[in-house]
C-alpha cells in the first residue's frame, strides 16, 4: 500500500497526496507530517512545479485539522504571495480565523468574499458553521435560509435546517423542511419517517393522523422492515384512541395490531432475549 511505503520513507509522497485529493480523503496528521517535509525541501518544491500551490493548500487544511496553526499560517502566507486576490485562498484565511476561534474576523472575511462571489456554496456553509460553532442557532438558521435561497436542491442543508428547528422546538418549520425533502425524493423512507416524528411530537388528533400516514409510508418504502416506523404506528394509534375515548378508531386499532405482530416477529427471530420486554410494552399500548 502506497501510504505504508510513504510512512516508511520510501514511497512517492507526491503521488500519495494526489490520490488523497482525488478520493477526497483527509489523513490530516500524516498529510501535515509528510507534506511539511516535502515543502521544506527546495528541490522537491521545484520538481512539483505549479502543483506546489495545491500541496500548500492541502497541507494548510490538514494542519488546521491538527491545530498546527503555525504551519497553516505559513502555507497561507505562501499562497497569498502568489495569489493575493484569490477567493480560494481567502477561504483558507477564513478557516484559519475559525480554527483560532476568531469568529468576528472569520465572519467579516467570508462576508467580503461573498461580495465578490455571492453564489459560493462553500462560503455560505462556513457562515453556518461559524454560527453553530458559537452556539448561535438562530443565526445558523438565517445563514442556512440564505444558502437555500440559492441552492434549493441541497438535501443535506434542508435536513440540517430541520434538525436545528427541532432543537429550537420549532416543529412546524421543521415539518416544512421535511416536506421539501419528500418532494425532492419521494422514495426516501427516512424523510417520511422524520416527517411523521415531527407531527407525532406536535400532537393532537389531526397531527397524529398525519404522523400515522407517514409512518405507514416509511414502512411501505422500506418493505415493512422499518421497526422505528412500526413503533410509530403503535404509538400514534394508541394516542389517537386515547384522545377519542369511547369512540375508538377501528382503523387505528387494526393498524396497531398489525404493526405489533410484525415487531414481535422481528424480535422473536432476531433478538429473542428482549421479546418479553417488547411484548409487555406493546400490550400496555393496546386500547
Amino acid at each position: 500500500m502506497l501510504e505504508t511505503t510513504v510512512d516508511e520513507g520510501v514511497g512517492d509522497v507526491v503521488e500519495w497526496l494526489a490520490l488523497l485529493r482525488k478520493f477526497k480523503l483527509r489523513r490530516s496528521d500524516k498529510v501535515t507530517i509528510h507534506g511539511c517535509a516535502l515543502l521544506s525541501d527546495p528541490s522537491s518544491r521545484k520538481k512539483l512545479g505549479s502543483e506546489v500551490w495545491t500541496v500548500y493548500e492541502q497541507v494548510a487544511i490538514a494542519s488546521m485539522d491538527c491545530q498546527c496553526l503555525d504551519i497553516s499560517n505559513l502555507c497561507i502566507e505562501r499562497l497569498l504571495s502568489k495569489f493575493s486576490n484569490s477567493v480560494r485562498v481567502g477561504r483558507l484565511e477564513g478557516m484559519l480565523y475559525e480554527a483560532k476561534g476568531q469568529w468576528q474576523q472569520a465572519e467579516k472575511k467570508y462576508q467580503n468574499l461573498l461580495e465578490l462571489q455571492p453564489a459560493d456554496a462553500f462560503i455560505h456553509k462556513r457562515k453556518v458553521a461559524i454560527a453553530k460553532g458559537q452556539g448561535n442557532l438562530s443565526s445558523a438558521v438565517e445563514a442556512l435560509k440564505q444558502y437555500l435561497d440559492i441552492f434549493m436542491a441541497d438535501h443535506e442543508a434542508w435536513r440540517e435546517l430541520a434538525e436545528i428547528y427541532i432543537s429550537l422546538q420549532k416543529y412546524n418549520q421543521a415539518a416544512f423542511c421535511y416536506e421539501e425533502l419528500i418532494m425532492m425524493d419521494t422514495s426516501n423512507a427516512n424523510w417520511h419517517l422524520n416527517y411523521a416524528e415531527v407531527y407525532y411530537t406536535i400532537g393532537g388528533v389531526e397531527s397524529l393522523r398525519i404522523a400515522k400516514k407517514y409512518y405507514a409510508s416509511a414502512i411501505k418504502l422500506s418493505a415493512g422492515k422499518n421497526l422505528r416506523a412500526l413503533y410509530g404506528i403503535c404509538l400514534c394509534s394508541a394516542a389517537i384512541n386515547q384522545a377519542k375515548g369511547r369512540n375508538k378508531d377501528e382503523e387505528s386499532i387494526d393498524l396497531q395490531s398489525l404493526a405489533s405482530s410484525v415487531i414481535l416477529k422481528e424480535y422473536k427471530e432476531k433478538c429473542p432475549k428482549k421479546l418479553a420486554l417488547v411484548t409487555s410494552v406493546l400490550e400496555k399500548q393496546k386500547p
